[in-house]
């Protein structure tokens, strides 16, 4: 019986307006190559670094919501290693002092968090010779490191996927593995005794499709080497996505090999001066944390498949936030209405990709189920206005003004229309008052459409309910 044992290693680039070490625009999917560069990235020579302020905070900010142990004294290293999408033949990373130590995500344990720069990215498939575009270079990266406590594909999917959720939530990376934005790597073993096998490391897997299949590849792989007789070797594979099998590509480096060093150019950092920045947000971290969201959502009485449809996508998760900040919570009706009317009439209408600043504001919304949750508007004029005022934010009950939708209903008006339906439809009042309760409905729907969605259908009901008796 053999035990696989993984352990993750995440790199995801942070949202920074400029590069980790240099003035340069933090934007690596730029359409010309080679355009967000400058000296200093580029390793010029006798350029000196200078950290960027906003990638150290986004890192402790993480570490903050992983539970983990942020540093009062940190440094940035040099790792040596000479490829050519790195210009400096090193990277600038973090070895003995990270910002990060411990936490936990997803159930699994952190080794650390560090910061490091990204490298160029490599392009081999322009004809027979390589391209590299500097863009990347220098971008903010931050690597994760778990404990090696995972023992099957799918937590370590799961694990992923979470990550990227947090790293989305709290604000501070897009995380989009499609574009490179997140690129998890795993040290996988099997052994069958109580100790660890020898460990292989699978590098750069783009998807969480991938992540899981490279897992589940490479323990049948190195248990069929086991049983072969063979001894496997401790090295760094590749994923064949097209093939579904991994590939060896170099023997795997030790922390020896990189001559890790204090970089010369770059100050010691004391970040105590962060933690009254922490101890004043610490609420606000926790709670955009997808865990403490759920929780959150299900304690208002939201359905766990629906609060996690609002966990998963950006656009709600920070709409969801801002009705909360409105007082949403407070009644369980406003709350039940403003969840539905958001995911099955105002999400469809909005791209994911758009801002939400750019849609119905959060607060004409709120006015909108208001209106509704207090008899001024029918589900079908609340339902028109968000369609009408989705993409062109405008008041709502202005608008409702100005296009003669709301109507001030008075008791004469309710009692006016239930006579005259119940005059109209004397054979179906008949058959109710004998005991046929099901032709109630059929009453009350031609009450509402005598009204034409104006008049609330509890408001009829309740009047029909006491004319008939």
């Amino acid at each position: 019986m053999y035990t696989p044992t993984i352990g993750l290693e995440v790199h995801a680039e942070l949202k920074t307006k400029s590069k980790m070490f240099c003035g340069c625009p933090n934007d690596p999917h730029a359409s010309e190559p080679n355009t967000n560069i400058c000296p200093v990235c580029l390793a010029h020579p006798g350029t000196l670094p200078v950290a960027n302020e906003a990638a150290v905070k986004n890192v402790i900010i993480f570490g903050t919501a992983v539970g983990g142990e942020i540093a009062t004294y940190s440094e940035f290293d040099r790792k040596n290693y000479f490829y050519p999408d790195i210009p400096k033949a090193y990277q600038i990373s973090q070895y003995a002092f990270p910002f990060v130590r411990g936490g936990e995500l997803a159930g699994v344990a952190l080794t650390r968090v560090h910061l490091e720069e990204d490298t160029a990215r490599s392009q081999h498939d322009k004809g027979d010779y390589s391209l590299v575009d500097f863009n990347r270079a220098g971008v903010p990266l931050m690597e994760l490191v778990t404990e090696p406590v995972i023992h099957d594909a799918k937590t370590a999917g799961n694990f992923a996927r979470e990550l990227q959720l947090v790293l989305r939530s709290l604000g501070i990376s897009d995380a989009n593995m499609e574009k490179g934005e997140m690129r998890v790597e795993a040290n996988i073993s099997v052994s069958d005794t109580e100790g660890l096998g020898t460990k292989v490391e699978v590098k750069n897997l783009n998807s969480f499709k991938s992540v899981e299949s490279a897992i589940e590849y490479e323990i049948e792989r190195q248990i069929s080497v086991i049983e072969s007789g063979q001894k496997l070797q401790q090295e760094t594979r590749g994923w064949d996505e097209v093939g579904q099998k991994t590939f060896s590509q170099r023997s795997k480096e030790t922390a020896k090999d990189y001559r890790y060093f204090p970089d010369p150019d770059l100050p010691k950092l004391n970040t105590s001066e962060y933690q009254g920045l922490l101890i004043s947000r610490e609420d606000e971290i926790f709670n955009k944390i997808p865990a403490k969201k759920r929780v959150l959502l299900t304690g208002l009485g939201i359905t766990e498949a629906t609060a996690e449809v609002i966990i998963q996508s950006q656009f709600l998760s920070e709409y969801v936030d801002m009705l909360l900040g409105l007082g949403m919570a407070s009644d369980a009706k406003v709350t039940t209405l403003a969840v539905n009317f958001l995911l099955t009439d105002l999400a469809p209408l909005v791209s994911e990709a758009r801002d939400v600043a750019h849609v119905l504001s959060p607060v004409h919304f709120y006015a909108i189920i208001k209106a509704l949750a207090e008899g001024k508007f029918t589900t079908r004029i609340a339902k028109d206005i968000i369609i009408a005022l989705a993409l062109a934010d405008a008041d709502p009950l202005e608008y409702a003004r100005t296009n003669n939708l709301i109507v001030e209903v008075t008791p004469e008006m309710v009692q006016a229309l239930v006579q005259k339906v119940l005059s109209e439809n004397e054979a179906a009042v008949a058959e109710y008052k004998a005991g046929k309760t099901a032709t109630f409905q059929f009453l009350l729907g031609q009450a509402m459409k005598h009204s034409r969605g104006t008049i609330p259908p509890n408001v009829i009901s309740e009047a029909l309910v006491a004319t008939i008796g």
